[in-house]
């Protein structure tokens, strides 16, 4: 199990007044759990999107698993395109899902993966789905699918229908985690966003769900930090499927959901303070943010 985080973490049942920065030595004193040596040992991840008109996001999340140093990886993607990302991320192994005629991942798609889906110590869903139908069928369907254990992040267009499944998922409550952007958590409260911060912990609870919005990650029992690190370089295509795919990494490795966001949010952000000096401040690529990865994971010691 995972080493708990001290005081200086955060570990608080009441609302905190201001969050706690995420900082070199607060990562360090929260260390990550030690990784076995064979590639089950570290962790077995499944990244579920990837429609015929949207692989990309889903091959950047995977990447970004793979950097953190989760063990073994499998991406479920449109039939359409399923051949093409096996040649392009030959670390992984690839599922394909039925689609409609239009390349949308279709209804019942989470047929074809099952079995992917209980061998699975972390599940990432929804970079590159782009059509509510079957997205909410996959996210409806999610909680009855995995491992009693395993831990499930939902990011993208998965979020944009989770408020309208919110029963399905009642089941992932302490084991889900939630990246979602400030239109995505909009739907989320049903409601205008207000403050980061509130508004994290407010999803937070809600789903109870780790949840990382903007600069803060936020729990359901109160807990909050700030990543305080990173540059507006960050908003860029691709960045959020690169955090997500750290998150599920870190799960896969043994991390419990707040250390793995904290963790992944703080890695991704510096991965972009330093891009910002090799490359400017504008202009770095997501995937040049999967590469920095493992070069900060080793200045913190992980």
């Amino acid at each position: 199990m995972p080493r708990s985080p001290s005081t200086a973490a955060g570990r608080t049942t009441s609302v905190p007044a201001e969050p706690i920065p995420v900082t070199p030595n607060l990562l360090r004193e929260w260390a990550l759990p030690e990784v076995g040596g064979s590639k089950y040992g570290r962790g077995q991840v499944l990244v579920i999107g990837g429609a015929a008109r949207t692989p990309g996001a889903t091959m950047l999340s995977a990447l970004a698993a793979l950097r953190v140093g989760a063990g073994r990886l499998t991406l479920a993607v449109a039939r359409s395109v399923a051949h093409e990302v096996a040649v392009a991320v030959p670390e992984s192994g690839v599922e394909p899902l039925d689609e409609d005629a239009d390349g949308h991942v279709a209804l019942g798609a989470i047929e074809g993966i099952v079995d992917d889906l209980a061998r699975a110590d972390a599940v990432l869903l929804g970079p590159g789905l782009d059509e509510p139908d079957g997205t909410r069928d996959l996210v409806a369907r999610i909680a009855g699918a995995v491992g009693p254990d395993t831990l499930v992040v939902l990011d993208a267009f998965a979020l944009g229908v989770v408020a309208d499944v919110r029963a399905e998922l009642r089941p992932l409550r302490g084991r889900l985690v939630m990246t979602p952007n400030s239109g995505e958590a909009e739907r989320l409260l049903g409601r205008p966003l207000d403050d980061d911060v509130a508004d994290a912990l407010a999803i937070a609870e809600r789903f109870g769900a780790v949840v990382a919005l903007g600069d803060t990650i936020a729990t359901s029992d109160g807990r909050a930090w700030a990543k305080g690190t990173g540059t507006g370089g960050l908003g860029t295509s691709g960045s959020g499927d690169v955090l997500s795919g750290a998150i599920v990494g870190l799960l896969a490795r043994g991390a419990e959901p707040a250390q793995a966001a904290a963790w992944a949010s703080y890695v991704h952000a510096a991965a972009g303070d330093r891009l910002a000096v090799q490359v400017g401040p504008l202009g770095y690529l997501a995937s040049e943010l999967v590469t920095e990865i493992p070069r900060v994971l080793v200045e913190l010691g992980a």
